[in-house]
């Protein structure tokens, strides 16, 4: 499936991922190819990226945390999530 993650300043990630799990309202929930339609509201935690491999643009790979070669960390303030037809967008602070 493809993530993309906008904030207020840029594009900071758009790829090809395995899973991305994120924190919404109700507690840390996680998504894999083929899930159903979903929009949720983020709140304060990271949204973590599992890719096989995974390419940020060195210029905003300081605000990721690097897990391992697979896994990935962005820390977020707040935010809304759109997944639709394997495309997962993050719109965070």
């Amino acid at each position: 499936m493809i993530l993309e993650i906008v904030s207020p300043e840029a594009t900071l990630f758009k790829g090809e991922v395995t899973s991305v799990a994120v924190p919404g309202v109700n507690g840390e929930f996680q998504m894999l190819n083929n899930h159903a339609p979903i929009v949720s509201i983020l709140t304060k935690g990271s949204v973590k990226i599992n890719a096989s491999q995974i390419s940020i643009d060195p210029v905003h790979e300081a605000k990721f945390t690097k897990v391992n070669q697979q896994n990935y960390w962005l820390p977020i303030q707040s935010g809304t999530l759109e997944m639709k037809d394997n495309k997962v967008i993050v719109l965070a602070d």
